[in-house]
């Protein structure tokens, strides 16, 4: 056999070899292959090809495997088990860029499903290889690193915390500066991923100055960045007043507020989670926010959104109004409770539902001036229709109730109490004839309307314990009107008078 003849053997080897990990790259894009090539054994064929002689097939086999790992929770698990991370953390370190990028991307695909496939990374040093790569010269390989890294951290604070450890907060901040517009997005969502979980973790981002490189991109023309950008302020913010205060001295307000007008309806969540995230804290806080114009601007926003998206609104709404009455008022004069009003209608999902009723109580538990405003929207009948709704979830139920009472314990506007004479049970009943009993006695006109619409004929129709709260309140009500007026209203009079008519013998 002639030395050529020998060479084509080898030559057809590795052509073999490339088509083989090429067609299997190609199959695992679709999902609808995955299954065949499990069955068929492809992990054990792929793993000796990641050291393969040849770089793009060694490229090319950790594509296909990552592709694979991606699919499913059991094949990043056939991926551990196979012994494959270990070989791709080592040759990590001395590859090409292209191997590298590919190499972490199985990573990825690995850490995204659990918290315990993540830890099989970081336990074979696949966080500190990753770390390693953000310091590589070329963009890809650097965002291929964060967004293993983002996964990674994403799950819980443990993890998060080895992604600290591992030096990575300074390398992404500094990837937040790079000009790759891909690159910058990744970085931010990681940082993001690593702020969520605890106070001490955000505060390690916070000190290698992640807020003021933030704070100069919450206006790029690119939403997909100011998503992440939005995200990870809020991410920061949501832990302490400090972390908090920190986020508002960086001057995003009110540029952050003109981004509810952005066209892309994330921006625009993830603003209004961040003022959320913002108000809860404090007064102070809360006053701020208010003072550049974002009440009216979020009233707006939530009436051009739906779902989900309405639910970080609704609770700044809340939040806010929950700090004062001052605060409070700032909402109702937005036009915020008619909003609400309109959130409660139209939704349909119990914890959207619940917030909404939470955020009520929160505006009209203040003042009989707060809580008219709830109660002139109607709000007062359909918090008792939710509480009382056996359909309603449990949480749904318990805010109802909850908003409900405190906002009639305020309530002395008498014709949006008086329907819930017919309607309420008797733990809520008790409320509402005890505002009755705090207004009647002290104004004739409100005593005059209370009988010539049917209330005071109504109130003596309920069933209260002798001795009960409800009793006694039924009783101070009744004693502030004429003993005729009284009896003339009270059950069964009619048939008393009809039986004296009976007897009645005329002169």
């Amino acid at each position: 056999m002639s030395q050529r003849q020998i060479i084509q053997v080898f030559e057809q080897f590795q052509k073999s070899r490339m088509q083989f990990v090429q067609t299997v790259a190609d199959l695992a894009a679709r999902p609808q292959n995955i299954e065949f090539l499990q069955n068929a054994g492809v992990m054990p064929m792929l793993r000796p090809l990641l050291l393969d002689v040849v770089p793009s097939i060694q490229q090319t086999a950790a594509l296909a495997l990552g592709r694979l790992a991606d699919h499913s929770d059991d094949l990043a698990q056939a991926v551990v088990k196979e012994n494959i991370l270990p070989q791709l953390v080592h040759s990590l370190t001395f590859q090409n860029r292209f191997y590298k990028k590919a190499a972490a991307f199985v990573l990825r695909a690995v850490a995204k499903h659990s918290p315990e496939l993540s830890q099989a990374v970081v336990a074979c040093g696949g966080v500190h290889a990753l770390v390693l790569c953000l310091e590589e010269f070329d963009p890809w390989v650097k965002e291929a690193a964060a967004w293993a890294l983002g996964y990674i951290a994403r799950h819980n604070a443990s993890l998060s915390q080895s992604v600290v450890e591992a030096g990575a907060v300074p390398l992404l901040v500094l990837s937040l500066q790079e000009p790759e517009m891909a690159l910058k997005r990744i970085a931010a969502s990681t940082l993001s991923d690593i702020c969520k979980h605890t106070p001490e973790l955000a505060q390690s981002v916070v000190d290698n100055g992640a807020i003021a490189h933030l704070a100069l991109m919450i206006l790029n023309p690119d939403a997909k960045l100011k998503r992440q950008v939005f995200s990870a302020l809020s991410q920061i913010s949501k832990h302490s007043v400090s972390l908090a205060e920190m986020v508002v001295e960086a001057e995003i307000f009110p540029a952050a507020v003109a981004c509810l007008n952005d066209p892309d309806e994330y921006v625009k969540k993830n603003v209004t989670t961040l003022m959320r995230e913002v108000v809860k804290h404090s007064p102070e806080l809360a006053q701020v926010i208010v003072n550049c114009g974002a009440m009216g601007a979020v009233v707006d926003y939530l009436g051009n959104c739906h779902g989900n998206l309405r639910l970080p609104g609704i609770m700044m709404l809340g939040y806010v109004a929950a700090h004062s009455e001052n605060l409070a008022m700032a909402v109702i004069l937005s036009k915020g409770v008619p909003q609400l009003a309109l959130c409660l209608s139209e939704e349909r999902e119990p914890h959207i539902k619940a917030a909404t009723a939470w955020s009520i109580g929160q505006i009209g538990h203040h003042t009989p001036e707060h809580a008219k405003a709830v109660a002139t929207s109607d709000l007062l009948a359909k918090l008792l229709e939710l509480y009382m709704d056996a359909s309603s979830s449990e949480d749904l139920q318990a805010k109802s109730k909850k908003a409900l009472k405190s906002v009639l314990q305020k309530c002395t506007y008498m014709p949006s109490l008086e329907p819930l004479l017919y309607d309420a049970p008797s733990n809520i009943l008790r409320h509402v004839v005890c505002q009755f009993s705090k207004v009647l006695p002290h104004d004739s006109k409100a005593r005059r309307l209370f009988v010539t619409s049917g209330g005071l004929k109504k109130l003596q129709e309920i069933e209260a314990e002798p001795g009960s709260p409800l009793q006694e309140h039924i009783n101070a009500i009744t004693s502030c009107f004429p003993e005729e007026i009284v009896r003339y209203y009270s059950p069964g009079y009619s048939e008393v008078l009809l039986e004296r008519l009976e007897y009645y013998q005329p002169a």
